[in-house]
């Protein structure tokens, strides 16, 4: 009979569990770069869609994939891989062209070839406006903890996907501007909180954004944590969890 010793079952069973864990990390980056990825919500330039505290999955396989579809650019690539291309109203996220490191989420507004253009507060696409319908205020609190109401809205899209906007006022600086002309192999983003939202409006900020730094298309909401609390802190969420977000689909 031939006993083996203690120190070769230990070394048996370290690397026993080294290459499980070296196949779970491995089935996790093929899960992020080619399936889905998670993404959290740090401020409220997509209300009342998406709110601070939303955990959302991102389907990466929406329109293909591009060297930013890899965890550091692991793959330095141009161009896109079984590209798909967007539709107008899809909420996605992507690089920004500033420094194309940083996410961000906004709406898909305008598509290569389109002329887009904000007049009082109303969105022009192509010279038509878009159908906009006033619904009931959104209601968030302000910094001392008071109730405001937020004027919000309807808007549809000539392809017939409607969504939820927040602008309270028509004279804003982004609520009149030039005609943008969306070149090829770009797209025009806009956020849902027209007043508070950094996107295609500002050219100098994120301006037109390339299709190859598309991340992939918002699905739904998986979890939502609100009160400002870390979604870690779980002794919070009895109180915290936004349960009625949960599961949402985008």
């Amino acid at each position: 009979m031939i006993q083996t010793s203690k120190s070769a079952n230990s070394r048996r069973d370290w690397f026993g569990t080294l290459k499980v864990i070296i196949q779970a990390l491995a089935l996790a980056l093929i899960i992020r770069t080619f399936f889905f990825q998670a993404f959290s919500i740090p401020s409220g330039s997509m209300k009342s869609t998406l709110l601070i505290g939303d955990h959302l999955l991102v389907a990466k396989y929406s329109y293909g994939y591009s060297r930013h579809s890899f965890p550091i650019d692991l793959l330095p690539f141009s161009g896109r891989l079984f590209s798909r291309m967007p539709r107008r109203g899809d909420v996605v996220v992507f690089k920004t062209p500033e420094d194309n490191r940083t996410d961000y989420i906004k709406r898909v507004i305008g598509l290569p070839g389109d002329e887009i253009q904000v007049v009082s507060g109303i969105l022009h696409i192509n010279g038509a406006a878009v159908e906009r319908t006033q619904i009931e205020d959104f209601i968030e609190s302000d910094t001392s903890g008071s109730p405001k109401q937020i004027s919000r809205y309807t808007e549809r899209l000539p392809n017939g996907v409607s969504y939820e906007v927040l602008d309270q006022a028509a004279a804003g600086p982004l609520d009149n501007t030039p005609i943008y002309r969306v070149p090829e192999g770009h797209f025009f983003m806009m956020g849902d909180n027209r007043d508070r939202s950094s996107d295609s409006r500002i050219p100098t900020g994120v301006g037109y954004v390339p299709f190859e730094n598309l991340i992939g298309k918002a699905k739904f909401v998986f979890f939502s944590n609100g009160d400002d609390k870390p979604a870690w802190q779980i002794w919070n969420w009895p109180f915290s969890v936004r349960f009625e977000r949960t599961f949402r689909g985008l």
